[in-house]
């Protein structure tokens, strides 16, 4: 793809390539920068976020507690609540916690759903005490996750455990989305297949990678499952064919044994993989070990989940409306819902009640349009039908997954389709990515990078900041945080200082230079390099 003169660039966008290269020379050290940027993400939202204001944070952090303390399962608690002004019984775990983990189910009721006031109403967690019975709705959900991230209950106590638990579940994501950009960083026309990732990290995913929710890291392994399986069947190196099936294999473990719904996404991401695979990558990918090593391995999982989920059904009684009747009444819905299922993929926090600004959706919203459309009009019909395919799933899978479950309400949030939908981006990327190397149309990929990733950072941070004024004033407060009525550990302009610097250092891989040579045509001096820098192979990149 055709380059710029240096001397005509401009002195912003030189930099930009010349920081970019630097963090692109070597796989560890690419990987170890966006490691740090995304966990300063994650780990903003982390502590900005009040206790237990995410989507059933409170039993997120029980069940974890309670694996961490060996009680994977326990006894069967019927738990009245009362949903939309509808009283319901729902199924619960009983465990054994200090009691001050009981108190955590109520700590975000005094602003939940109550926009204008701010977090400081929330009552003070306590710490230590006699060891009493908690309920968990999230005590039927695979220990995996929940074993990890509870292990600081085990060496510290109240909001400190707490908050070490969200950063765990900070580590985890930032390690997975790390090596999704070390597996994107490899193609030999990097600037589309970065575009189509910084895309598909939205703010909703790196709010939920900061949080103790096994969404957060479904949807990091999401990224590296798409991200691993386009690289490999679509932009072959047999040098580099083990690690991406290493990446491949961890991504989907990871996502499997999170949730079987799981097991479906990475099912449709071979699928579409498979649909427009490079001629030729399949007979040298089936004859590798690695490929059959981590097979068995996810075929173990799939089955742990599955039994797992067999053996701990939900008996939960849900009263429905009367209208609410029917599969086709609940896939009408949740087709009707579409919109706010699109929004919540892309920023909508706190208990779905703090939205961001508009311009956070139109902004994203126009980025994914603007890869497809490229893609469509630019690559190979069985590239768009890809597309296509990948983004009527994600408009269908809603109703489908509603109808086969209508019994159980109009349960579905965007955060559940996400695992598969930041495959739209990723796969717009890497077929933008495989037709430029291979002679397609000379697009101003600099100035289109430009265009997309600078105002993604800019909503990016807009998003945090908003939310974050709602926690701390309340959403009709005054716009600068003079006043602040509740403030994260640290006050909030550390966490936003830190989350507008790491937003916009995440998206300067974007503008690297383009690897100098194809992979797959390398030949006896690529292999040799490999051997002599097998721990750390270098990113080659020419200007």
């Amino acid at each position: 793809m055709a380059e710029l003169h240096p001397v005509r660039r401009s002195r912003l966008a030189a930099g930009l390539t010349r920081l970019a290269d630097w963090a692109l020379r070597t796989r560890r050290r690419l990987w170890l920068c966006s490691f740090a940027l995304f966990l300063a993400l994650a780990g903003a939202w982390a502590a900005a976020t009040p206790l237990g204001a995410s989507p059933d944070e409170h039993a997120h952090f029980i069940r974890a507690a309670a694996v961490a303390r060996g009680q994977l399962g326990g006894p069967e608690v019927m738990v009245k609540h009362t949903v939309a002004g509808v009283d319901s019984e729902f199924s619960e775990t009983g465990v054994q916690l200090p009691a001050w983990y009981a108190q955590l189910p109520t700590e975000h009721e005094c602003y939940s759903w109550k926009t204008a006031v701010p977090a400081n109403c929330a009552p003070k967690i306590g710490s230590g005490g006699p060891t009493a019975q908690a309920t968990t709705a999230a005590g039927r959900y695979h220990p995996a996750y929940y074993l990890y991230v509870g292990l600081p209950s085990l060496v510290t106590d109240g909001p400190t455990a707490l908050y070490l638990m969200r950063l765990a579940s900070a580590v985890l994501c930032a390690a997975l989305l790390a090596s999704a950009v070390v597996t994107t960083a490899e193609w030999r026309n990097r600037r589309p297949a970065m575009t189509g990732l910084l895309v598909a990290a939205t703010p909703t995913a790196l709010f939920l990678a900061g949080m103790v929710n096994p969404s957060g890291g479904e949807i990091a392994a999401g990224v590296l499952v798409w991200s691993a399986m386009l690289a490999v069947l679509r932009s072959p190196d047999p040098l580099l064919l083990n690690r991406r099936l290493a990446r491949l294999g961890i991504g989907g473990l990871v996502l499997i044994d999170i949730r079987p719904l799981g097991l479906l996404w990475f099912a449709g991401a071979a699928v579409v993989g498979l649909l427009g695979h490079r001629r030729g990558a399949l007979r040298p990918l089936l004859r590798r070990k690695a490929l059959w090593a981590w097979t068995l391995l996810l075929g173990i999982a799939s089955a742990g989940a599955l039994l797992w989920s067999r053996n701990h059904p939900d008996h939960s009684v849900i009263t429905l409306p009367d209208w609410y009747n029917s599969p086709s009444v609940a896939a009408k819905v949740a087709f009707d819902n579409s919109m706010d299922y699109i929004h919540q993929m892309i920023g909508w926090f706190g208990w779905l009640d703090t939205k961001p600004p508009v311009v956070t959706w139109v902004v994203w919203t126009g980025a994914v349009g603007l890869l497809a459309v490229l893609t469509v009009v630019f690559c190979r019909r069985r590239d768009s039908l890809a597309v296509f395919l990948v983004a009527v799933g994600i408009v269908l899978a809603p109703p489908a997954a509603q109808a086969a479950q209508y019994h159980l309400g109009p349960v579905w949030q965007g955060r559940y389709l996400m695992p598969f939908a930041v495959g739209l981006p990723l796969l717009c990327g890497a077929v933008l990515a495989d037709r430029a190397a291979s002679g397609g149309p000379a697009l101003p990929w600099r100035r289109i990078t430009a265009t997309v990733v600078i105002p993604l950072a800019l909503v990016n941070v807009a998003a945090f900041y908003w939310t974050l004024h709602r926690f701390v004033v309340g959403a009709t407060g005054s716009l600068v945080n003079r006043h602040a009525h509740w403030l994260p550990p640290g006050g909030w302009v550390v966490w936003t200082a830190l989350y507008a610097v790491a937003a916009l250092l995440l998206v300067v891989p974007a503008f690297a230079s383009d690897r100098g040579e194809d992979p797959a045509a390398a030949g006896r001096a690529g292999r040799r390099r490999h051997r002599l820098r097998a721990d750390d192979p270098p990113l080659a990149a020419v200007d």
